[in-house]
């Protein structure tokens, strides 16, 4: 009995060593599949700390065209510097460009495959966060779009046409999707500044109704003291 479970245990055990050394690898087929099929597309919004620096990784292909825009929407805090400073760099390491602005974007053509590093520092504020929406990805124009295998078939002119006119479609279809990603972008900063003013407005109405009242109160109180007369007796009179 107690050899079974010292054998069970062992077995156990090396699962689970054969489970944690497993690495981690980029799924890949044949020579002529592309090694990753990541989203090319990403928009979200983040909040930076003071001080603080988020980065985020962004694999693209080579001969692609990568886009990054970024847009400060509200700031938490003490401070009110809406300005952050924006990084892109190449898989090896390099910087790309640099935007330090309340928004920017960040345009480049891809030369090399890998994870592109895209940074955002809060570097001017201290004492207070920031809310920065982000939007960024890699498209690409012609053949290498689809990653298809690269010795299909010819096709007839009518069907080449076809799928040129759907790639031209395509194409217009994602830079109006880029678009509406920046009407929202100002969208939602217009939403939080008109959020950040009437909130400003209530509370300082309201301090303004309590100074108002306040001074009311105290006033009445001094006219009324002002005709405030003495009771007198014969013991207690009013002096001259």
């Amino acid at each position: 009995m107690a050899l079974s479970r010292l054998w069970a245990g062992l077995v156990v055990l090396n699962l689970v060593t054969a489970a944690r050394s497993q690495k981690t690898a980029p799924l890949s087929g044949s020579g002529e599949q592309p090694l990753f099929r990541e989203a090319d597309r990403h928009d979200f919004a983040i909040m930076i700390l003071p001080g603080g620096t988020e980065c985020f990784w962004q694999f693209a292909h080579q001969d692609g065209y990568f886009y990054f825009s970024y847009e400060v929407q509200r700031v938490l805090g003490m401070s009110r510097d809406w300005h952050v400073a924006a990084t892109a760099h190449t898989p090896r390491g390099f910087l790309i460009e640099t935007s330090q602005d309340v928004r920017g974007q960040i345009n480049f053509s891809t030369r090399e495959s890998g994870y592109y590093q895209l940074c955002l520092k809060n570097q001017q504020n201290h004492f207070s966060s920031m809310h920065v929406y982000l939007n960024f990805g890699v498209f690409y124009e012609g053949p290498e779009t689809d990653h298809k295998q690269k010795g299909r078939k010819q096709l007839n002119d009518t069907l080449d046409a076809i799928e040129e006119s759907a790639q031209r479609v395509q194409s217009n279809v994602f830079h109006m999707w880029r678009f509406y990603n920046f009407a929202r972008m100002r969208k939602m900063t217009d939403f939080f500044l008109l959020q950040s003013n009437y909130n400003y407005v209530n509370w300082w109405s309201i301090a303004q109704s309590l100074v108002i009242v306040l001074s009311g109160i105290l006033q009445l109180y001094f006219v009324k003291r002002l005709f405030n007369v003495p009771t007198t007796t014969d013991t207690k009179k009013p002096r001259c």
